[in-house]
Formats: C-alpha cells, structure tokens, sequence
C-alpha cells in the first residue's frame, strides 16, 4: 500500500514543505556510479537515461562538483532532448542560483519531456510529470509569494501526488519512483505533526535505490526530528560510498553541532567545525550560495566555543 499523507493547509505548504522540498530536489534524483545500461537504479530490467545526463548528475552527488556538472549539463540538454530529467536538473541548478526566469523555463521543459517520455516509457514519464508539476509550483510560489501564491502551490501538489500514483499503479516497487516518492512523502511527514515520518523511511529502506542515497535522506529527516544519534548513523552509511563529497561532511558537520549543542559537549562542537572545514575545503566544487551557509554556520559553532 502506498503511503500517503493528508496534504497540509495552504498556510503550512509553502515554508515547511514546497520551499524545503526545492533545497532537497537534487538529493531526490540523485545517482551512483555509471553503469552499462545506463540506468543507476535498477540492477535488473533497466531504462535508459541518457549518459550525460547521468555523468552530470554524478559529478554533483557522489562528489559534490557543481562546476564540473553544470558544463556536462549543458552537452546533456542539447542532445538527449527526451530525457526529463536533464531538464528537472537544469531546472534545479536555476533554482540554486536565485534564476527564476530559469527555473520556470526548465519546469516547463521538464513536463514536456516528459509528456513525450509517457507513450515509450509510462513508469518514467508520469514519475517525471510529476516532478515538472513540482517545480512549476516553485515557480508560482517564486512570483506570487507565499501568501497569494499558496492556492496555486497547493493545486500543483495535488497535480504531484496524482502523477506518482500513475507511475505507482504501473510499478509499486520501482526504485527510483520510491526513492522520489518516499523523499517526498518524508518532507510532508517531518514537517506536519499529524504524520508519521517512521512510514516514509520504512518506504525508503524497503524499496528505494541506490542505498548511499537512501542513507543520506534519512539521516536528513533525523536531523530534523532531531534524533541526532540515527542521523549519525545513517550519514555515517552514505559516508562510506560517497566519501568524497563536501556536501555529507556538511550534514554530518550539522548533526554533530546540534548534538554538542543538546548535550552541552566542547568536544563534539569541535569535531563539528573540522567537519565543516572539510567541506569548506572544497568550496571552489560547491555553488555560492552553498558555500556562504556552510561558512556561516560554521562561524556560529565556533562563537559558541568562546
């Protein structure tokens, strides 16, 4: 059975799921190392993704290098024209960057790659259909605000959930609709009081695919419940497949300051900040805006040593 959450009021929507589910959009779509069907989720009975596609999409989440993928992006969204999921990446990058012109431009690529995707390949274009929804719900979000934009917002999510039902009914136990699916369901969860966040993770470990990601976006949803012992835990699993990374040594960076915070512990916060430093250490891999939040708190964990 499927999980499902009620959709929250409009008024909860934008702050605690729509935009936190655009900082996580990448993390949703993430891939492993390439392999020879073109397809990082499914050992058996793959579909193709295009290769540049992948090879981009590798260069940001096994190892964190937003420079070397954005020029393997390009090359990807001049050639393998069908694939939605260049488009749902570019339309991230636009996001990332502060580019909403970009950022509606791509969301709208997205859906119509995938609309041409869905006669081929069903499973693959309702899944992406709903991620073209999902980023145009962005882009609403982005002109009209919060407040005015909510209804609308609140619309396209319904549009969401009624795609990946599509892509459910056609195959329940696919790996990379229950990776999406169950990293959405576990934003509505973590955000909403009424929901069971245990359910989503239970999706994620049961079906999803590839494991490092698995790990990595339940050891988010710890961090934000604030159980930092799993969360520990489970980036510490992400960490040992894709330990090149700067921006898990950023999440594990985060979850030991809020421990050595609760637990009153210089020792820890220490072991934070170098944390951080190791990220920091690939800063020239990371965008910006990134880089400025990892410095900033890094600035805060070390003030509260003094």
């Amino acid at each position: 059975m499927a999980v499902r959450f009620p959709l929250p009021p409009s008024s909860l929507l934008p702050s605690k799921i729509v935009h936190s589910a655009m900082g996580f959009f990448l993390t949703l779509v993430l891939t492993t190392a390439p392999s020879l069907a073109g397809d990082p989720f499914r050992p058996t009975q793959s579909r193709h993704i295009g290769d540049k596609t992948e090879a981009a999409f590798n260069q940001v989440f096994r190892y964190g290098n937003y420079q070397a993928a954005a020029t393997i992006l390009q090359d990807a969204i001049a050639s393998e024209t069908d694939e939605p999921l260049a488009f749902a990446m570019q339309a991230s990058f636009a996001y990332t960057n502060k580019d909403m012109a970009g950022l509606a431009t791509y969301a709208e690529k997205t859906l119509s790659a995938a609309q041409r995707l869905v006669s081929r390949d069903a499973l693959r274009g309702n899944l992406y259909m709903a991620v073209g929804h999902f980023l145009e719900g962005a882009v609403i979000l982005s002109r009209e605000g919060t407040v005015s934009g909510a209804p609308q917002a609140l619309s396209k999510l319904r549009r969401v959930y009624e795609y990946l039902d599509k892509a459910e009914a056609i195959s329940p136990q696919d790996p990379e609709l229950n990776l999406i699916k169950g990293y959405m369901d576990l934003m509505v969860a973590v955000n909403l009081p009424f929901a069971n966040p245990e359910q989503a993770i239970a999706r994620l470990e049961k079906n999803a695919a590839p494991r490092y990601l698995v790990d990595r976006g339940i050891a988010i949803a710890y961090r934000d419940l604030k159980n930092y012992d799993k969360a520990l835990t489970y980036v510490e699993r992400a960490l040992k497949d894709t330990k090149e990374n700067p921006e898990l040594h950023y999440l594990k960076a985060q979850i030991l300051r809020a421990k050595a915070r609760d637990d009153k512990n210089k020792q820890m916060m220490e072991t934070a900040i170098a944390f951080f430093d190791q990220a920091l250490a690939k800063r020239d891999q990371l965008p910006p805006g990134l880089v400025r939040q990892i410095e900033r708190e890094r600035r805060n964990s070390a003030s509260s040593l003094i």
